[in-house]
């Protein structure tokens, strides 16, 4: 088997660990240290570490290594921690995310880079514990040139207190092994028994399911297998020993039957015949190596380790995991042939409604139980591409930690909803509008902390990220408690770009200005802003993902972006709507009421523009079959119906000769398949087999305010509208 095949796997458990590592290092509490992170900090690095030593990427290794070193001291106590220090895990956490992006590409990390963190750690650990790591061959505290060879990487730090109930890291001189599985299934038992073939040679092999020994004659440690094995299962389905030391199903009997042992030697040696292992008791794989060695790594003076407190974990049996990884690409495709399952139930349900009225009542209960069955699938296949939210907000904690230290603020950061979940492919899309609106609260929302305590507040400001699921939209939410906006500096800049503004203009509609390309009120241009570009950016993303952006503020306490996305692009509930001989689509979410205009409540503006007075509010009336240039529509306004449509936070009234009903369409990309159309967002394929376009409230609007600009011979916004009340009626 070409080990290769793994490279995929150990990239990505890789990113995760290196994701919890950011975690840990950003929640840690330098004054009072928790003993529970720091060993999770050091369980991620030894992991990488061991992966990237069985894969052969040696830079990687041998950073890892001098980084589980210093690790080691802080959670030894020898290392005091400060802000500084934790600075410095920062940086060399991400010089192995670098490192690891360029295995991935297949290319050879910044040897520059390497050196650097390498001269930077060996001086923290000269400068606060005095002495020198022990890391890469070749490497010393004189780190002019560090050597780029694979570490030895033994674990330095367990030969340093040896405990009776360590085991040793290394193979005995005649180099067997027995590797244990414990409850794994035939088909993945053959799979790791061909992959021990490759390591050494195979003297004996013995047992069942439950427990499953080989024995092993082989020049590679333990420490090496247990990271190829557990790419395969579960690290308590595997145990690693000595040729001498007893049978893993064994062990525990005659451990605990020896006297004065205490229980955590006797935890070190499970009985996995009762079908439930203690996680702590199973063996480790390369992520858990650590954790079961800390009692002999612990300084001589530690003491016996007490007996752990936490609930035992059940390990899985048969080989089976709790989950599976898959290609995205994979998940796409199955979303295309259930959206194509809808189609065709949809021309079913539309050829069985045009049969002669005919009792076909077997007929008619199986289409019933293929749409309910339809229906489920849907539901079923879109929860799989649905992923929380904590995947797009636990990236925002070191950009906050980052900036605020840079900006001089002292910043609190809450998250809520971390659980609501989104369709992948948006999470991927939001995060760099949520990036920009994070970034602009810190620098132009919250106060210095010398003005916040000016201003009688606290001096640490307080930025929160919510989600919440709103109908079928997901609602997100950036909100600072900081200066808010200032209505008059806006309304000033706005004046001096040219934009068409008036002091009349209502807060919300001020508000969205700052969404105006180039518009900035910053007064100095800085790294974080001042350059004009980024918000109409956030707008723009944000209309393209089918949702809208809207902001709350008050003088004095702070500022609400809020962002109303779909669930999902894929599959959208929507009001299918007939302009005279043509179908169009309305996504529901969007749609607020329908209802008969009345003359009266119709009014005519500058121009040919009119508006519709709903109770005591004034919508703008949208004509479809004039935006969209539809024959043989309904043309007298009292005979049309008017569909109420939100869009971009603004309310219009569509005009539309029938509501043909709700129904559920499967989304269709136009610009892939044809080319961008003004005033619509998609397509979607109709029960009759026809085409029917899904329309983009606001950019319908837009498209309607230009033909009408255009027939009257000037540009939009030209001349300012006047208020409704300012006219009489037509």
């Amino acid at each position: 088997m070409d080990i290769t095949d793994f490279y995929d796997t150990f990239f990505e458990e890789a990113e995760e660990l290196l994701a919890d590592m950011e975690r840990h290092l950003l929640a840690i509490d330098v004054d009072d240290p928790d003993a529970e992170q720091l060993n999770a900090i050091f369980r991620a690095a030894h992991s990488i570490k061991g992966g990237a030593g069985t894969f052969g990427f040696d830079v990687l290794q041998q950073t890892t290594h001098l980084f589980e070193n210093l690790l080691d001291h802080a959670r030894r106590g020898e290392l005091t921690l400060r802000r500084d220090i934790v600075d410095t895990f920062l940086e060399t956490k991400d010089m192995l995310h670098d490192q690891l992006d360029a295995y991935r590409s297949d290319d050879v990390p910044d040897r520059a880079a390497f050196d650097r963190i390498c001269r930077t750690l060996q001086q923290l650990a000269m400068e606060e514990i005095g002495q020198a790591l022990d890391g890469a061959d070749g490497m010393s505290s004189e780190p002019e040139s560090p050597a780029l060879e694979p570490a030895a990487a033994p674990d330095d730090e367990a030969s340093s207190a040896p405990d009776a109930g360590a085991e040793p890291e290394q193979a005995p001189d005649d180099g067997r092994l027995v590797v244990s599985l414990l409850g794994v299934g035939d088909k993945d038992r053959d799979l790791l028994v061909e992959e021990l073939e490759q390591l050494g040679e195979i003297e004996a092999r013995e047992g069942d399911t439950d427990c499953y020994r080989v024995t092993l004659e082989t020049s590679v440690g333990r420490e090496d297998i247990e990271a190829v094995m557990c790419f395969i299962v579960e690290p308590e389905q595997l145990r690693v020993e000595a040729a001498s030391a007893p049978p893993a199903d064994e062990s525990a009997a005659s451990t605990a039957s020896g006297a004065g042992v205490t229980e955590e030697v006797v935890a070190d040696k499970p009985a996995p015949a009762s079908g439930e292992t203690n996680a702590s008791e199973a063996a480790p794989s390369s992520s858990d190596t650590a954790s079961q060695s800390d009692a002999s790594e612990a300084p001589a003076g530690a003491g016996k380790p007490k007996p752990s407190s936490k609930p035992k974990k059940k390990a899985k049996s048969g080989g089976e995991t709790s989950s599976i990884r898959v290609s995205v690409d994979k998940v796409d495709q199955i979303i295309n042939l259930v959206g194509e399952l809808i189609i065709t139930q949809s021309m079913l349900d539309q050829t069985v409604s045009e049969l002669e009225d005919v009792n076909h009542t077997g007929l008619n209960n199986g289409l019933n139980l293929l749409r309910r069955n339809a229906r489920d699938l849907q539901e079923a296949v879109m929860s799989v591409r649905m992923v929380p939210m904590d995947y797009v907000f636990s990236r925002y904690p070191r950009l906050v930690r980052d900036l605020a230290g840079k900006l001089e603020k002292d910043v609190e950061l809450v998250t809520e909803g971390e659980s609501t979940e989104l369709d992948k492919s948006l999470t991927e899309r939001i995060i760099d509008p949520l990036t920009h609106l994070v970034r602009n609260s810190l620098d132009h929302g919250l106060e210095s902390p010398e003005a916040r305590e000016a201003a009688g507040k606290p001096r640490t400001g307080r930025l929160t990220l919510s989600a919440q699921h709103q109908g079928g939209n997901i609602l997100i939410e950036v909100i600072d408690d900081g200066a808010g906006l200032d209505r008059d500096r806006i309304l000033a800049k706005a004046r001096s770009n040219d934009l068409p503004v008036s002091d009349s203009m209502s807060d919300d509609e001020v508000w969205q200005l700052i969404f105006a390309p180039g518009f900035s009120t910053a007064q100095e241009v800085s790294d974080v802003s001042g350059r004009g570009v980024g918000m109409d950016v956030v707008k723009r993303n944000i209309q393209n993902m089918g949702g809208h952006v809207e902001i709350a503020s008050v003088t004095g306490e702070g500022t609400t972006t809020r962002i109303v996305l779909p669930l999902t692009l894929a599959i959208l509930d929507g009001m299918s709507i007939k302009v005279g001989d043509e179908v169009f689509i309305l996504p529901l979410s969007a749609v607020l009421e329908s209802l008969q205009p009345d003359k009266r409540d119709l009014y005519a503006m500058a121009g040919d523009d009119v508006v519709l007075k709903v109770r005591d509010e004034y919508l703008p009336v949208v004509p479809v079959h004039e935006a969209l240039d539809v024959a043989g529509a309904r043309t007298e306004l009292d005979e049309t119906i008017a569909v109420i449509v939100q869009g971009e936070g603004r309310r219009y009234a569509l005009l539309v000769d029938d509501l043909i009903g709700q129904q559920q369409v499967v989304v269709k990309n136009l610009e892939t398949n044809y080319r961008k159309v003004p005033g619509v967002s998609a397509a979607t394929i109709l029960g009759d087999g026809s085409v029917a376009l899904i329309l983009d409230i606001a950019d319908l609007h837009r498209l309607n305010r230009t033909k009408k600009e255009a027939r009257r011979g000037r540009h939009p916004g030209d001349v300012p509208t006047p208020h409704p009340k300012e006219v009489e009626p037509s």
